[in-house]
């Protein structure tokens, strides 16, 4: 099958829809179809084969972060020229309400298109307003995806129709081989997000950590993502900050190292959020997990039985649930076998499954429709399909010879 995917946002700055992309389109390829992904990203920037640039992005706000998204004339016509050049059996695109390319490739594509989204943003008035000019794209779509029951209900309430959920997926076995890292073993507890963006939640984890570190004073934070460290830890007491490591922005193995390594990983985030990827990977590395009690995150965590949920914004909350669960090594194995049993039904083998199944129903479906169509404009000019054709030639050689053993 030669599949197109459409991403929204820059290639070259790391976020849960790019690595989603990036990993399905990896499984797609290893499954032996053709796989081409258009994204948005800088010239500069090293891409792997099946990407290519739709050009430079710029910054916009968008559910409460900076998405860099690219929209323009320019745009449309290298979405215009991919589309003419792939000849794509199936289209899927992420995020198509966004500004970006999944809305020019909404507009410019034909044949069946897959959307998949991703937000959860229950008060979007932006989305609202945008309905009467997103409308005309949406009929385009053939299939839905939402990646939780949280973005299928932004999307039901706020445009209309439904989607079947499908969550992102996650190459499970390659958290749980991950070697862990000596250096971060040891009373470690983990964060890794971007430190500059309050809703990923880390200022909640550094009001907590002064009580963590008095009731526990070994204890080390490790922290990976971009931002200002400087201002990260400004509000700490200056001889606790000597226990906060910043490790700056780490590749996917030492990602997968780092969730491996650490006591505890806290995902402290504050809100929009649709899903929890980070979540995931954390149990797929056997990490227990303690989590803010934001929807998503608590379906992810299966109401809190496969990881620990403490109150949204509450630091005396998390710090009290992080001293209890660093004394309690039996409760935190029990947490990180339950967190790996879960996490198989995340896995790529079951969700690129899926995801396939849509594909093929949307194929098979606009196969269908476009043979009704022959069928009638035969009908309706009085032509005869080739079968027919084939069975009234027969017919008449039949009744020739017949005729001609009569004589």
């Amino acid at each position: 099958m030669r599949i197109g995917i459409v991403c929204p946002y820059s290639w070259d700055v790391p976020g849960g829809v790019q690595f989603h992309i990036r990993d399905l389109a990896a499984h797609l390829i290893a499954l032996g179809h053709e796989v081409s992904v258009l994204a948005p990203s800088d010239d500069d920037t090293p891409l792997p084969p099946y990407v290519v640039s739709a050009g430079r992005a710029v910054p916009v706000p968008y559910n409460g972060s900076v998405a860099r998204l690219n929209f323009g004339f320019l745009s449309a016509a290298r979405v215009r020229r991919w589309l003419q050049n792939g000849t794509f059996d199936v289209i899927h695109i992420h995020e198509p309400t966004s500004p970006s390319l999944g809305l020019l490739t909404c507009w410019a594509a034909r044949g069946p298109i897959v959307a998949t989204f991703h937000t959860s943003n229950p008060r979007s008035r932006a989305m609202i307003a945008a309905y009467p000019i997103l409308q005309a794209a949406l009929e385009k779509i053939s299939a839905r995806i939402a990646v939780s029951e949280y973005a299928r209900r932004t999307l039901v309430e706020h445009l209309g129709g439904d989607a079947v959920v499908i969550p992102n997926g996650v190459d499970v076995s390659f958290f749980a081989r991950a070697e862990p890292k000596p250096e971060w073993q040891g009373g470690t507890i983990g964060f890794i997000g971007r430190i500059d963006e309050p809703r990923k939640g880390l200022p909640v984890l550094m009001r907590a950590l002064p009580k963590i570190l008095a009731e526990r004073p070994g204890t080390r934070l490790l922290v990976a993502g971009r931002g200002d460290e400087e201002e990260a830890v400004a509000s700490l007491p200056e001889a606790m900050r000597e226990r906060v490591e910043f490790l700056g922005m780490v590749s996917d193995d030492d990602k997968a190292r780092l969730l491996r390594s650490v006591d505890l990983y806290v995902a402290p985030n504050t809100g929009g959020e649709s899903f929890g990827i980070i979540l995931v990977e954390a149990m797929s590395a056997g990490a227990p997990v303690l989590a803010s009690d934001l929807d998503a995150f608590a379906q992810v965590l299966h109401q809190g039985e496969a990881g620990e949920l403490f109150a949204n914004e509450d630091a005396d909350a998390l710090a009290d649930s992080a001293v209890r669960l660093l004394g309690d090594p039996a409760r935190l194995q029990e947490l990180s076998e339950r967190g790996s049993a879960h996490v198989r039904r995340f896995d790529w083998s079951t969700v690129g499954a899926d995801i396939l199944a849509v594909y093929e129903t949307v194929t098979d479906g606009a196969a269908s429709v476009a043979e009704d169509e022959r069928t009638g404009l035969r009908a309706r000019f009085g032509l005869a399909s080739k079968e027919q054709s084939k069975d009234a030639s027969r017919e008449t050689a039949k009744e020739t010879a017949k005729e001609a053993a009569k004589e």
